[in-house]
């Protein structure tokens, strides 16, 4: 999750002493001045042994079996335990609004290792349940939603700015009013590093932004950002159904809710965490940054989300031809 390098780097600029834990595949470059642990969770935890920390931030803890080893180990020797969960703990999201006291999802085997769509929010339950077990009064559970900005590799959020950057007509989804929700990793990191500091224990969705935003608002945002000559075309549901377009993956962000099914999914509430001293930075900075991080980004860059622009083109003509029709 690269949530972890904004925290790592935002507590280096407030002057904590950090120590990272990892099997050193992924960036071990960064931050020469952390000191740097080597194992493995899942079955290495030796390079903790006889130490003692402050506070403790795990941020990829998916498997309750291996959250228990890494909390139970560390329990009796850290003052303060953040686990970062996610907003896909609850149940279902057929309710606006969704506040922190909502049922959460359970699997009928809790045993059950295997990381799926299915499983994936269910055995967050299971980690957050471990991490309190193990640390009664001393454990936050951040459940954030999508988190976006620079260094994202899902290209959930940046393909948006990414596109409307190239110009042309853009495939846009109706209904322009469909809400969404994000946070930038910066600011969420901020928030939970200001949570630690002042020993906050219990659990908050941490999502925004903090007023409502419709997907209309957030791809007209985008273009201004962008610039250039780029003209947002709005399609029907029908149509993109027809032609096979999937919510969230060819068209991130997007998903819509026919059945009632998901109309919670982008209302969560995060009054609680805004009580907390949870603050967003205007969305006009994130897309500003996040473009910039793109434009340095490999020009051969395999894009993990969003349609390509062939399959856009085509669909497009299409509805130039015959909207909606039969």
């Amino acid at each position: 999750m690269f949530l972890g390098r904004h925290l790592v780097a935002a507590a280096l600029q407030r002057g904590h002493t950090i120590t990272l834990f990892n099997r050193g595949r992924s960036g071990p470059e960064l931050f020469p001045t952390a000191e740097q642990l080597r194992g493995d969770r899942d079955g290495d935890l030796t390079a903790l042994a006889g130490r003692e920390w402050d506070a403790v931030v795990d941020t990829c803890g998916y498997v309750p079996r291996v959250v228990r080893a890494s909390a139970t180990a560390l329990a009796a020797r850290v003052a303060h335990y953040t686990f970062v969960s996610s907003i896909s703990v609850y149940a279902d999201f057929s309710t606006v609004g969704i506040g922190e006291s909502y049922p959460v999802g359970r699997l009928e085997d809790p045993t059950v290792e295997v990381i799926d769509g299915d499983t994936y929010g269910p055995l967050k339950v299971l980690c957050e349940e471990e991490v309190q077990a193990a640390l009664p009064g001393r454990a936050l559970i951040v459940r954030p939603g999508l988190i976006v900005g620079p260094h994202d590799p899902t290209d959930r959020f940046s393909y948006w700015p990414h596109r409307l950057r190239q110009g042309g007509d853009v495939l846009a989804p109706e209904p322009h009013d469909l809400p969404v929700q994000f946070i930038d990793a910066r600011d969420l990191a901020a928030w939970i590093l200001d949570l630690i500091e002042r020993g906050v224990a219990g659990t908050f969705n941490a999502t925004g932004p903090a007023v409502p935003l419709t997907i209309g608002e957030f791809l007209a945002s985008c273009r201004q950002a962008a610039g250039g000559d780029a003209r947002l075309v709005w399609v029907s549901r029908t149509h993109l159904d027809r032609h096979k377009v999937a919510p969230w993956s060819d068209l991130p962000l997007w998903l819509p809710d026919d059945d009632g099914a998901h109309a919670g999914f982008s209302t969560v509430d995060v009054s609680q965490a805004i009580a907390a001293g949870l603050a967003f930075r205007p969305l006009a900075d994130t897309l500003r940054d996040t473009l910039a991080w793109l434009a340095a980004r490999s020009a051969d860059h395999q894009w993990r989300a969003g349609i390509d622009r062939e399959r856009e083109a085509a669909v497009l003509a299409a509805w130039r031809d015959a909207p909606d029709a039969p």
